[in-house]
């Protein structure tokens, strides 16, 4: 199985976090995709390749186009107000307050494009998370080219962000932009199965009303979890998209054996389904050690998890999404490819 990496996603590199009502060290660091990396190379999983230029259309054709220029455009604007360190967002459009009027105060932008206060932009996050899509664009493209299987190692992770919004850590969405290249590349049916502790908030509303996009996601309770107002059983998509969308979400303390009858039922789904490719959504954050996390998964787990997917039997691409015990999160996400590779 082929690895796709830059360096160039080590760049953005936060220091702070807003949590639990304080400022504290962020989790969302270079050193998580460092980890995996080195346990792709001691592993000897495969051959480990930078990923291709892409045109900005291929974001365009998942955000907006003015989301994209905000990103590309931030730090700019940032330091042109006087501010150098990291940025957080503190005020938002919500409810009664206008959403139709154009901001051009930096501090107005962040809130118009962001989703929550505890994802930090800084001086390089554009060209790490253009690199991170990529990333997830060049593992779309080996299927496309005949690949059986690929693993994107994205930093920073996707599927919180949104058509026109960033949030839990996420810029691009990365699963949703490789899923949208290999429906432009001829592939008529794609499958995202989300794994990640935290719901794909941002990946189910992107294909909520599309039937050629099935997205299934397995994780916390959004009633007790982040993103709190996303993800719950009865939403299973719109208009010509109704019954393509399904979630499962579970209580905290869910072990891989609790965990398994949600599982074998998504895997249920792609089977009618019968997707050209299944793109996997690998968080890493259902692990018994993550900091921000509260299911009890173990290690040894994740290989069970890799070979019940390798069963699907169709042509499947790994994206990188969350996970922070990182000391274990190399072992944890080579043990899944370890899995699925048989």
């Amino acid at each position: 199985m082929k690895t796709v990496f830059s360096d160039l996603q080590l760049a953005h590199a936060p220091l702070q976090e807003i949590s639990d009502g304080e400022l504290k060290p962020a989790v969302e660091i270079p050193s998580r995709a460092e980890f995996v990396l080195n346990a792709v190379k001691d592993r000897k999983l495969g051959e480990i390749i930078a990923p291709e230029s892409f045109a900005m259309r291929c974001l365009h054709r998942v955000h907006a186009p003015h989301y994209v220029s905000f990103l590309e455009s931030f730090w700019s604007k940032w330091t042109e107000a006087g501010r150098t360190k990291e940025a957080f967002p503190f005020v938002w459009p919500i409810r009664s307050l206008r959403q139709d009027v154009e901001i051009e105060h930096i501090d107005g932008l962040l809130g118009r494009y962001s989703m929550d206060a505890g994802t930090p932009l800084g001086e390089h996050t554009f060209a790490a998370a253009r690199a991170s899509a990529e990333t997830s664009l060049t593992g779309a493209k080996l299927l496309l080219e005949g690949e059986t299987s690929a693993f994107a190692l994205c930093r920073p992770p996707g599927h919180h962000a949104g058509f026109d919004f960033f949030g839990g850590y996420c810029f691009f969405n990365n699963a949703a932009v490789a899923a949208q290249y290999l429906r432009d590349g001829g592939m008529n049916r794609i499958a995202i199965l989300d794994v990640d502790y935290h719901h794909g908030n941002g990946t189910q509303a992107l294909f909520y009303d599309r039937p050629d996009v099935l997205f299934l996601s397995i994780h916390a309770d959004p009633k007790v979890e982040y993103p709190y107002f996303l993800g719950f059983a009865d939403e299973t998509g719109e208009h010509a998209g109704t019954g393509f969308t399904r979630n499962w979400p579970l209580p905290h303390g869910t072990d891989w054996e609790s965990y398994v009858p949600a599982l074998e039922e998504a895997c249920r789904w792609l089977l009618v389904y019968k997707p050209d490719a299944l793109i996997v959504s690998l968080g890493l954050d259902c692990f018994e050690k993550d900091p921000i996390a509260g299911f009890r998964f173990k290690s040894d787990d994740y290989l069970l998890l890799g070979q019940r997917l390798a069963k699907v039997g169709v042509p499947t691409l790994f994206i990188l999404e969350g996970g922070y015990a990182v000391e274990e999160l190399g072992t944890n996400c080579v043990n899944v490819l370890d899995g699925y590779a048989g």
